[in-house]
């Protein structure tokens, strides 16, 4: 049985390398740009805040100041119970291209952040809208680049990949793995491509015409998406609009997530909606993590343990320096020192358990919850 697993194993991993090493091939990266452009579009910024006063103060001013000749920056309070909208008053009062609301009571049928965003599009006067969140930070060169990248490429709308920051133990062990995860679901190939209908949004940096917006129904064709990135995504490919998702390690940047509790709540509320409810499916893509993860590393032990000899032994440690190598790379592409890779594995165990908690959550309790706000699901 131990000589049949190994195998099994060392298939496994060997077909998931050269998954990841093709798709990463289609992976595109921008660049800054710094050079003059003419006849620039009236950009729109808009950014939801909730209870973000630790970030969204240095998300405002990076934002403020961008090199861009024509934007304007519209946050929404939503009934914060923290200093963010002082914060958010503060800086209009001393920035006239910060539009500072305050959010309307929530409707029935629509989740806060969408709603939130809905409120900052009806006071926006770009014909470009940029939808993102209340605590990325902004190179200066970020909107100037970003409309470039649209320009050169004819595009309708672009989403970006930010670069992430990592402080705590269990952020340099489970968000690795789960953007991993995210990056492996997005296949780079498809996504861009303008005749296939797969498609993936990041809420971040979600960049389109404003006559796109309005043509897919805006965010009040999707009141009550949590995945509202990418679900608005998915609905500029069905509607034959051109898409681009790229890396903009060099254009953004941001810490997600905060220790343990807030890893676990945040993406517990998402984890498997982005399943699309479907346990086989969430299940599936658990195995495939944990036995490309975790269970390398048992097989290998469980090989010397039991003397199988130099040939399943070797194979077993072939394998596990495979996976290894993957994660030493994806620490690379992170920005994270190397020796973050032995953590892996117990963020495939802790992504595994949030899985789990997200799947009971939606399918038992009917609910999700986020911000402070319980809402059906």
């Amino acid at each position: 049985m131990l000589l049949i697993l190994t195998l099994l194993q060392f298939i496994l991993i060997s077909g998931v390398i050269v998954y990841l090493t093709v798709n990463i091939i289609y992976l595109v990266r921008l660049d800054p740009v710094s050079h003059a452009l003419d006849d620039l579009p009236m950009i729109s910024v808009c950014v939801p805040a909730r209870n973000e006063e630790r970030g969204i103060g240095i998300c405002l001013e990076s934002l403020l100041k961008q090199d861009y000749p024509q934007f304007e920056v519209i946050a929404v309070n939503d009934h914060s119970t923290d200093s963010t909208g002082e914060v958010i008053r503060n800086l209009a009062e001393k920035n006239s291209r910060l539009i500072a609301l305050e959010g309307d009571d929530l409707p029935n049928g629509w989740l806060g952040k969408p709603f939130a965003l809905y409120q900052a599009f009806k006071k926006a006067k770009g014909d470009i809208l940029l939808f993102t969140d209340a605590d990325p930070v902004f190179e200066p060169h970020a909107l100037r680049t970003a409309v470039n990248t649209m320009r050169e490429r004819k595009l309708d709308a672009l989403t970006l990949m930010p670069k992430s920051e990592f402080g705590s133990f269990w952020e340099r062990a489970v968000q690795p793995v789960i953007f991993g995860f995210i990056a492996s679901l997005t296949r780079f190939k498809n996504v861009n491509d303008p005749d296939h209908k797969s498609a993936m949004g990041f809420g971040v940096f979600l960049m389109l015409k404003r006559s796109v917006y309005e043509a897919i129904g805006g965010h009040e064709s999707g009141k009550a998406d949590v995945l509202e990135d990418v679900l608005i995504a998915k609905r500029i490919k069905k509607h034959g609009f051109k898409l681009l998702v790229a890396d903009a390690k060099q254009l953004i940047s941001i810490r997600m997530y905060f220790g343990f509790r807030e890893i676990w709540v945040g993406w517990r509320k998402n984890m498997f909606l982005a399943m699309n409810r479907s346990v086989t499916r969430a299940l599936y893509f658990l195995f495939v993590v944990l036995t490309f993860l975790l269970t390398p590393y048992l097989i290998l032990i469980w090989n010397v343990m039991a003397g199988t000899g130099v040939l399943w032994t070797g194979l077993a440690l072939i394998g596990a320096l495979m996976v290894s190598a993957a994660a030493i790379k994806t620490c690379d592409e992170l920005g994270l020192d190397r020796i973050n890779a032995c953590l892996f594995p117990i963020g495939a165990v802790v992504m595994a358990a949030i899985m789990m908690n997200s799947m009971i959550q939606v399918l038992v309790f009917s609910r999700t919850e986020w911000r402070g706000r319980v809402y059906p699901s």
